[in-house]
């Protein structure tokens, strides 16, 4: 199991980042079902934690623009294992998107402090 806690209206979750030859370190993020990829960070971000570049994708924005958005590929530990994700580059808020979510069940407890659970099926 995965736990987080609803924060300032948000659910939020820390994801743990593996680098090479780095102490593992971890980031919060925001649960947006919302958001079809795995995960995105600031550009700022994404070039200080230095992240290989994989290839820019197309993307469709909440506003109805179109951009091509960098890439980057990121070692995780997901629940318990790791795990190689494509991180976007777009944004300021950090956010963990519905890829990550597949074929697991995600809990709310939808108050300030409340539990967010993550199970596999």
């Amino acid at each position: 199991m995965i736990s987080g806690i609803v924060k300032n209206g948000r659910t939020t979750l820390s994801i743990i980042f593996r680098l090479p030859n780095q102490p593992d370190f971890t980031i919060e993020f925001v649960i947006d079902t919302g958001f079809t990829e795995f995960l995105s960070l600031s550009p700022a971000a994404v070039t200080l934690l230095g992240f290989p570049f994989v290839y820019g994708m197309y993307a469709n924005l909440a506003d109805n623009s179109n951009v091509i958005l960098p890439v980057h590929q990121a070692t995780i530990i997901w629940n318990g294992e790791e795990r190689e994700v494509n991180v976007l580059t777009t944004g300021r808020l950090p956010l963990l998107g519905r890829a990550l979510l597949d074929e697991h069940q995600l809990v709310i407890e939808f108050t300030e402090g409340g539990l967010v659970t993550i199970d596999e099926f």
